[in-house]
């Protein structure tokens, strides 16, 4: 069984990566919080690492019910992924799974301060993992199952902010909890997007965004989206540092330019490999922004 779930979580969820992702969106959100309230005295204790590690649980949760919920189209779409090829057991993963939500659930109730937040990110997840009870409406419409299914980064948002407003006592509605309650959910529906965006000649039967409206269409949407997420980017870091703002303009006038050369020609490249890694360097700016304002203030 060990063997197994190392090959799962080789090609599925990486540990290591995932863990310490898990990390960096958690912290990412608690600090740029508490910066722009200002607030530059931390008391960082094991609360922010079980609420890390819930970050990294609930995403394990999601790969894993998502693998689970699409293993007959992945037998037929996906043969080679672990699960539908047959190198890894359907109950394997079902094992491993309950372990560390168990393990996050004990967590939460010993540690955390939100639990009322805690169990609605995992009732939101339950609904997703079964369709919202929907399951003949939704898996055959990719529109609707984004929209059901993508606000999911919102609750995870949800439940690192409500964490950072009652430990420190800070105000639950502001200009700073709203954006960056929507902050890191645009990245995540833009990826999901830009992934089912291909050129005409890579089409397979596979459901894409770029089959139903075309891969100019889809295109424009997501570079609609791009700019409204780094306006929400640029309002949380403007009172941190100016520089960074400068960088996020200079950021997203890239990827606007990689945009336009892809509705122009879509077989240069795949669309999702520039969004990556516009992605990468847009996170990493924020969290820049953040550890240089804690080791030399404002900028």
């Amino acid at each position: 069984m060990l063997k197994r779930l190392n090959i799962y979580f080789k090609e599925r969820y990486p540990i290591i990566p995932r863990l310490i992702l898990g990390f960096i969106v958690f912290m990412e959100i608690h600090f740029i919080i508490l910066l722009n309230e200002g607030i530059t005295t931390f008391n960082i204790g094991i609360q922010e690492f079980v609420g890390a590690y819930t970050v990294f649980a609930f995403l394990l949760w999601l790969r894993i019910a998502d693998d689970l919920k699409d293993f007959e189209t992945d037998s037929v779409l996906f043969p080679d992924r672990p699960l539908p090829s047959g190198r890894v057991k359907r109950k394997d993963v079902m094992i491993i799974c309950t372990i560390v939500e168990a393990i996050a659930v004990i967590l939460n109730v010993l540690f955390m301060n939100n639990l009322l937040f805690f169990v609605i990110l995992y009732f939101y997840g339950y609904l997703m993992s079964k369709w919202f009870f929907q399951k003949a409406k939704i898996q055959p419409c990719l529109p609707l199952a984004l929209v059901t299914h993508n606000p999911v980064q919102m609750f995870i948002n949800l439940y690192i902010i409500s964490f950072t407003v009652l430990k420190y006592n800070v105000r639950a509605i502001s200009i700073y909890t709203i954006m960056t309650l929507w902050t890191l959910y645009f990245p995540a529906l833009i990826w999901e997007i830009a992934r089912k965006i291909r050129a005409p000649k890579d089409e397979t039967g596979y459901v894409t965004y770029s089959k139903l409206f075309g891969y100019k269409k889809s295109t424009k949407f997501i570079l609609i989206l791009t700019i409204v997420d780094i306006i929400t980017n640029i309002i949380l870091v403007f009172n941190l540092n100016k520089i960074s703002v400068i960088v996020l303009i200079i950021l997203v006038s890239w990827m606007t330019l990689k945009f336009i050369q892809f509705m122009r020609d879509p077989e240069q490249f795949k669309v999702v490999d520039k969004v990556e890694r516009y992605t990468y360097l847009q996170e990493s700016t924020m969290l820049i922004t953040v550890a240089v304002f804690l080791i030399i203030g404002r900028i």
